[in-house]
């Protein structure tokens, strides 16, 4: 039973310039559109990915082209989530959800805050 929540995120540390890896991974092993998203922004799409990269129209500009699936064959329904060059404005709370096509609805997976400290 995989359940996550908004209250027990997982905590992530990274140093401006670093590549972060959000990690996610769905109980089915046949994921085909899944989202990564921070609610705090608008649009909130940091990764759209519908039975491949969806295209970047609705992702939130300062994502572009910073942003990669770890595995894009999503192996065992590994869907985590590559950051690169992170900074500052990148601290926030970003949710993975996947849409199941058993319920045809969406499932949130993970929860992870990532934090960005100022640098020196």
């Amino acid at each position: 039973n995989i359940c996550a929540s908004e209250a027990d995120p997982k905590i992530i540390t990274a140093e401006s310039g670093q590549d972060v890896t959000l990690t996610c991974r769905a109980p089915n092993n046949t994921v085909t559109v899944l989202n990564w998203t921070r609610s705090d922004l608008k649009p909130e799409y940091v990764l759209l990915y519908q039975h491949g990269p969806s295209d970047s129209t609705h992702q939130h500009p300062s994502f572009k082209n910073r942003v990669d699936l770890q595995d894009t064959q999503m192996k065992g329904g590994d869907v985590s989530l590559i950051l690169k060059n992170v900074t500052i404005n990148d601290t926030g709370t970003y949710m993975c959800r996947v849409f199941m096509n058993e319920t045809r609805s969406w499932m949130n997976i993970s929860f992870v805050y990532l934090v960005v400290p100022p640098g020196e």
